[in-house]
């Protein structure tokens, strides 16, 4: 079973990275400033692919977005697309208008 961990340096920039064991299988790059947090790449390793690694990623960002009462801003293409497919999913972390203006 996967384990997802976040690491955030003292400026609050940091990644959630997916392991198995000690082996890390993918990251999704953050950074978070006031109540934004800023998703700006995921990655999982070719060989992870379809394992469901980067909805793992994805899931684990969400839900510390809504511990902490933070705004996603989805930079990144992965991030971003699965918001815009699924908008009511997210409606409460993701201002759509905002990123537009």
């Amino acid at each position: 079973m996967a384990e997802i961990k976040i690491r955030l340096n003292k400026k609050e920039h940091g990644a959630f990275y997916v392991l198995e064991g000690e082996q890390q299988m993918g990251e999704m790059v953050i950074g978070i400033a006031g109540k934004a947090l800023t998703a700006y790449h995921t990655e999982v390793l070719p060989e992870a692919e379809g394992k469901g690694y980067g909805r793992q990623l994805l899931d684990a960002l969400v839900a510390y977005a809504r511990e902490h009462q933070l705004q996603v801003v989805p930079l990144c293409p992965y991030v971003h697309a699965q918001f815009k497919r699924h908008p009511e999913n997210y409606a409460d972390i993701w201002n759509p208008e905002a990123a537009a203006e």
